[in-house]
């Protein structure tokens, strides 16, 4: 009886110094991945690469978002600042549209002086991880390796880490314009919002757009 009546505060002790460690370990995790996220939102890498891919958000009949048309806008500058010959545009379509995230994409391009046989559109993607991965198909099929994504500066580690998992010499340069950079409120939202899901795929590898409602696509 005595030996038991020793062992149990033993036990309590180490019970509870596992809980306060896990806790401790989980706020480092998040943390630093917070972290990551806001530093890789800084990074503007233009250097030359074999594709451009842009992250599809949503789409009205064929007119892009205003998410989506400030990552075209930023697309269309690397573009024309030579930084890649070819255009991705990705994303799907919701039940009943016409168009596909990716071709209003691809219209909005070419409206804009892209020539139709520099823009790659890819309607298969239902969320960051699909779109990703059909671009990293697209690549493979055209015998190219490297692409500079783009897409709001909060999602931008989350998609870099899928795209080099699909297989692409990947690196980012987000929009600095549009509704998801506004204020720091919304900024704030976005980083925690992007911490849940790259933690998701990290562990699960698989997408978590569905995590909250933030149009990030």
């Amino acid at each position: 009886m005595v030996i038991a009546e020793s062992r149990e505060p033993r036990f309590r002790r180490w019970f509870m110094r596992a809980i306060v460690g896990g806790i401790l370990v989980g706020l480092v995790l998040v943390t630093g991945t917070a972290f990551r996220i806001w530093q890789v939102a800084r990074v503007d890498d233009r250097s030359p690469a074999d594709l451009i891919v842009v992250l599809g958000a949503a789409q009205y009949n064929g007119r892009p978002s205003d998410i989506f048309r400030w990552r075209l806008e930023h697309a269309l500058d690397l573009y024309q600042d030579g930084v890649a010959k070819y255009v991705v545009t990705t994303g799907g379509s919701q039940t009943g549209d016409t168009f596909t995230e990716a071709d209003a994409g691809a219209r909005w391009l070419e409206r804009h002086g892209v020539p139709a046989s520099a823009t790659i559109p890819l309607g298969q993607g239902a969320d960051t991880l699909g779109s990703i991965e059909a671009a990293g198909v697209a690549a493979r099929q055209r015998g190219l390796e490297s692409a500079v994504v783009v897409s709001d500066p909060w999602h931008s580690l989350r998609a870099r880490t899928m795209a080099k998992d699909a297989g692409l010499d990947a690196w980012t340069s987000p929009t600095r314009s549009g509704p998801a950079v506004m204020t720091r409120e919304t900024q704030f939202r976005y980083i925690w919002r992007e911490t849940k899901a790259l933690l998701f795929y990290r562990v699960a590898r698989a997408s978590a757009d569905d995590i909250g409602s933030t149009g990030l696509g």
